[in-house]
């Protein structure tokens, strides 16, 4: 007899252990050795991410980096090429990095135990988003095999965050997938105006009367920081310890925030504290785009398949926002909401490239601009002589969901694997209905 769940922590501890149970059950594919052997892919058309493109070209890797990108007028002899893989006819772009997600930190957003991506209370400066990082997260493999090799990993919650790390996404745990531990700090700017509820109409907004008084707490954090980053003390605080960065090393200060005033805002807080400010969403920065590039304020722009901000805005202003920051010539990224969404990256670009850029600046804003802004395009984000050997080889245009299609996947030299779950769902099925 089965007897009666009386309490709704028993019952949620029950369907924990039945929903870890059946991904625990079901395969994530086993992380790829490290390269041993030269390899050399030859033939496609390599697009370098700095918007150079190769026609019938030679990618030549070994020991996990690159080490000649060349055309075919430039090939004397295939004796120093390695083993290779032909990609004729086929598109090689660089691993795409995905800014501002919580693949890894979430699994299955109707279960709260499986997310684990917010800490209680406001100001966490001290939260680490790289230590929840789940490397057998079933909804990597998915992501991943759209060309998404690189992902920076977010806390999300409060006024302050946390910290976000940099993972690459073909890791046995989070010590080996981290590229860059606690690269910066999140946090989110107060807002001016607020609904009066969620039934509000769309002009039912009030002032914040709070706001002031929230950007003071912000600066008295910020003010006891600095002070405690450049003064001696007997006593660690972990708070300020891991707000050191920001005015040691000048690590970046991610700011969520969207309206122009509270933009401005945050540029000045920035200044105020000599702090490297990031705009996070950034969908008013159009407005602004002169400041943006004359102060140099990088911009990683929110998901651009969204309505306008604004009821009287151009309807397509989300997907212009992008070429508008590029002509005056803002850095920025482009960015997609969530985890598992990541892998509309590449189509949110090519959204960008039909709305006043070429294709080839679109990739710069997947590829090499998260990499300067992530402050790793020493590493990642261009294909290049000396630089990590992480690309994507499609078998059409990438940023044309009607043609991309990735079948070889390389992060520093070891080829992944592209099988998922979902992959294995289409085979089991089209088996079923139309036969193997």
């Amino acid at each position: 007899m089965i007897k009666k769940i009386k309490t709704y922590s028993a019952l949620l501890a029950i369907c924990t252990i039945a929903v870890n149970s059946a991904v625990a059950q079901e395969d994530v594919p086993v992380p790829a050795p490290k390269q041993t052997e030269r390899l050399c892919l030859k033939g496609g058309t390599i697009h370098v991410g700095n918007g150079q493109v190769i026609e019938n070209g030679y990618l030549v890797f070994e020991n996990g980096k690159v080490t000649a990108v060349m055309p075919d007028a430039n090939l004397k002899t295939d004796e120093t090429l390695g083993r290779i893989i032909d990609v004729s006819g086929k598109q090689v772009y660089p691993g795409l990095i995905a800014p501002n997600t919580v693949l890894g930190l979430t699994e299955i957003e109707a279960v709260r135990a499986t997310n684990d991506m917010y800490e209680t209370g406001s100001v966490n400066p001290d939260v680490r988003a790289i230590i929840s990082y789940n490397t057998d997260s079933r909804v990597t493999p998915t992501v991943r095999s759209n060309g998404i090799l690189y992902a920076q990993i977010v806390p999300q919650g409060g006024r302050v965050s946390g910290t976000s790390s940099v993972v690459q996404l073909d890791a046995w745990n989070w010590e080996d997938a981290a590229v860059k531990a606690d690269e910066g700090l999140f946090i989110t700017w107060p807002n001016m105006y607020r609904m009066k509820g969620w039934w509000a109409e769309p002009d039912g907004y009030e002032a914040n009367k709070d706001y002031d008084k929230n950007i003071q707490e912000l600066k008295d954090v910020f003010n006891d920081a600095k002070s405690y980053a450049y003064a001696a003390h007997d006593k660690t605080n972990l708070r300020f310890e891991s707000m050191k960065k920001l005015f040691t090393d000048k690590a970046n200060l991610y700011v969520r925030v969207d309206y122009v005033k509270e933009i401005l805002q945050a540029i000045a807080f920035g200044e105020e504290m000599g702090v490297n400010v990031v705009i996070m969403g950034g969908a008013d920065s159009y407005m602004i785009a002169d400041v943006l590039a004359a102060k140099k304020i990088p911009v990683i722009l929110g998901k651009a398949h969204e309505l306008p901000t604004y009821s009287d805005e151009d309807i397509q202003q989300p997907y212009k926002t992008a070429a508008i920051l590029q002509k005056a010539g803002v850095l920025y990224a482009i960015s997609e909401n969530g985890f598992w969404q990541q892998r509309n990256l590449m189509f949110e670009a090519g959204t960008a490239a039909s709305y006043g850029m070429t294709k080839e600046e679109a990739l710069k804003a997947i590829t090499s601009n998260p990499a300067k802004i992530l402050k790793l395009d020493d590493k990642i984000g261009t294909i290049e002589a000396g630089k990590a050997a992480s690309f994507i080889v499609s078998d059409g245009d990438l940023l044309d969901m009607r043609t991309s299609n990735i079948s070889l996947a390389f992060i520093d030299g070891r080829q992944v694997d592209l099988d998922n779950k979902q992959k294995e769902l289409y085979k089991k099925f089209t088996a079923k209905y139309f036969g193997k």
